[in-house]
């Protein structure tokens, strides 16, 4: 089977109909040679026959039903067969009356709760669709359900109009008794403590039963992170006579996971600043000294290899080593029953490469960094909340090179609150729903920095069609910096450092690296390199003991021997926007594709989003999917008049084969 072709059909998508159908295409490598790898599809037309049945029954239940599959084309070249199915669809069978009769006697919020719930599965005028219509009956349950009626009987009936293309559905609804919760058995644990299982459950008896009760349950139980299978049903008796409340008894059952793992891996990263190979080993138990306690080790050791990178992957001269430990311990049920306490801690080594250009008589930098937190996190439905305190200290050091002298220990010291809501339906490939964050820190409680930085962000997923997805995401950052930033500043506005200290503009420049925001890169402009997007200008350290005055003259304009090098390297900055677009579609197999436009900007003024430098890129990506998530390549063009007018503070892109284009490389889709 070399191809199938589906034509006709303008209502439903190509991809849908061919998931209904039997019938496969040979699959193709990397979507060009079929029989590479994968086996190949044999066509068999008695196979095909009920394939075409198999279209005409799905679209009645997709409300379409007068369809009829007119033909079927087979060509056969070689040893190959060529289907075409042609379809013609037919006017839809609209839905025109939605009834729902025994809950009158309810409140009127409730009321008008059930009925939003069962309007938003089957909207009027829209064609009916079988799938919408069971799902209503099944939402109509389930609010009832948190309404606390847990006897509540559905009953549903539709009527069609074939002459008149015309739907009516109705829903017959029984409440019965309000409910409350009885006896909690649990089985399944084996030697696993209860206490905490009961904790974690908070559901108490006598307390008004509600299936989103249940639910929030089911899911606290599932992020304890022992068990691999949680059900919890409700032991349905008799109702007896008389006005109390019926007590439902719930029956837990559990599958254990395991609860400890080791897990080994490593990778390769390749961008416009480095190459690196790094492996990761780590350690981990769900029930560290009991009481469901979780602690993670993790060890990621790597080698930089110098100055190597894209695009024209420079011969390596130096290996400059990097590792990262990270510790986490997590208490479950602290001071409340599904509010975990989390303790965090990573050490660090890494090199600090600022530029695809950098000078070679400047320094290899590098920083020591510790950092430590200590928090409470919270979900509720779709809530996710982290209130933490965090400190970081970071120690600079030369792996090549001296080290300026000006150049000292940084001291962090922030809370932050982190808010998230997660309507998504998938969390690693979305094809529809909204996702919403907010990440909010006030550094100033000690350390060497004092400021309020806040970055909302949101992503939307709308399904176009049934494997094709349109996807956007918009975000802004704001930073107010209290006692530094001043020299990033002057250099905006005049093209040069201005006339701090040298301690003091090397202070600022440091404190901006850590604090900063900037914009390029895999997970954000992807036309452009990590941190190419924003303020550029004059780092002290990277030429140790040069003078303010001797730097700003060595990178005045009219300098002759100006080095961009040196003169014009990434500074961040206090206002940020971006904003993108990804068109996502499947290509063959596992193999998926997008077409995605990203814009940007990072400005060196407080609470200043200038939209007239848009930064603007498209650009071409593919996605692999694999058991850890999407494998992704995309490759961004620099649309030419749609970047930025001419400015000092602004940096020069690096080009690849001397056009103005940025590969990344991930895992994970880029939003």
């Amino acid at each position: 089977m070399e191809s199938i072709k589906i034509k006709g059909d303008r209502q439903l998508d190509d991809n849908e109909l061919e998931e209904v159908i039997a019938s496969k295409q040979s699959p193709r490598l990397l979507g060009l040679v079929s029989g590479v790898i994968y086996d190949y599809e044999i066509f068999d037309r008695y196979v095909l026959e009920r394939d075409l049945e198999r279209i005409e029954r799905y679209y009645r239940a997709r409300g379409y039903y007068r369809a009829r599959v007119r033909a079927a084309r087979v060509v056969l070249k070689g040893r190959g067969a060529h289907v075409t199915i042609l379809i013609e669809e037919g006017p839809p069978l609209v839905l025109g009356r939605v009834d729902v009769h025994g809950i009158e006697s309810l409140a009127p919020s409730d009321v008008r709760r059930l009925l939003a719930e069962v309007t938003s599965q089957l909207p009027l005028g829209k064609p009916f669709d079988e799938l919408a219509y069971k799902q209503a009956s099944n939402e109509l349950s389930r609010g009832l359900a948190d309404l606390g009626f847990a006897y509540a009987k559905v009953s549903s009936n539709a009527d069609v109009d074939l002459p008149h293309n015309f739907a009516s559905a109705g829903f017959w609804v029984e409440p019965g008794p309000k409910a409350v919760f009885g006896e909690v058995r649990i089985d399944g644990l084996g030697p696993l403590p209860e206490a905490p299982v009961r904790r974690a459950l908070d559901i108490q008896p006598d307390k008004p039963y509600s299936q989103f009760a249940i639910d929030e349950a089911k899911r606290a139980l599932l992020d304890l992170g022992v068990f691999s299978a949680v059900s919890i049903e409700p032991i349905m008796g008799a109702v007896a006579n008389g006005g109390a409340p019926v007590r439902v008894p719930l029956q837990v059952r559990f599958e254990r996971a395991k609860l400890r793992s080791v897990h080994v891996g490593g990778g390769v990263e390749a961008d416009s600043l480095k190459t690196d190979a790094h492996a990761v080993a780590g350690w981990e138990s769900s029930n560290f000294l009991g009481g469901f306690r979780k602690l993670r080790l993790e060890a990621i050791p790597g080698v930089v290899i110098f100055p190597t990178r894209l695009p024209n992957f420079q011969r390596p001269e130096h290996l400059l080593p990097e590792m990262r430990l990270r510790a986490e311990f997590r208490q479950p049920g602290a001071f409340e029953a599904r509010t975990n306490a989390v303790f965090r801690s990573q050490a660090s080594i890494y090199p600090v490469l600022l530029s695809s250009q950098q000078s070679s008589s400047a320094p290899v930098l590098g920083y020591r960094d510790l950092r430590a937190s200590v928090g409470l996190e919270r979900s509720l439905w779709k809530f996710y909340g982290a209130l933490s305190h965090n400190v970081q200290v970071n120690s600079p050091f030369t792996y090549l090179g001296t080290r300026d002298p000006d150049l000292g220990t940084v001291v962090i010291s922030y809370p932050e609150l982190y808010l998230t809501l997660d309507l998504r339906n998938d969390r690693v490939s979305p094809h529809k729903g909204v996702f919403v964050s907010v990440d909010a820190q006030f550094a100033g409680l000690g350390g060497s920095a004092r400021d309020v930085k806040l970055q909302p962000d949101a992503r939307v997923y709308v399904p176009i069609a049934r494997r094709l997805t349109l996807a956007g995401r918009g975000s802004i950052g704001m930073l107010f910096p209290q006692n530094y930033g001043q020299t990033v500043a002057d250099n905006a506005s005049t093209g040069t450092p201005g006339t701090a200290d040298r301690p003091t503009w090397v202070r600022d420049i440091q404190l901006m690296f850590l604090r900063g925001f900037f914009s390029g890169g895999a997970g954000s402009n992807r036309g452009y390199g990590p941190r190419e997007i924003g303020p550029h200008g004059v780092v002290p350290f990277y030429n140790p003991g040069q003078t303010t005055a001797a730097q700003a003259a060595s990178c005045a304009p009219d300098n002759p021997n100006r080095s961009s090098a040196i003169c014009d390297l990434p500074l961040g900055g206090f206002s940020l926007w971006e904003a993108s677009l990804e068109l996502r579609f499947p290509v063959t197999g596992p193999l998926t594709g997008a077409l995605f436009s990203d814009a940007s900007d990072v400005a060196p003024y407080l609470v200043r989003f200038r939209f007239d430098r848009p930064h603007l890129s498209v650009g071409l990506g593919l996605r692999y999917e694999t058991p850890v998530g999407p494998v992704r390549f995309d490759l961004g063009y620099r649309v030419p008049g749609l970047q930025t007018p001419s400015a000092p503070d602004e940096g020069v892109p690096t080009k690849t084969l001397g056009l103005p284009i940025a590969a990344s490389f991930g895992i994970g889709e880029s939003f």
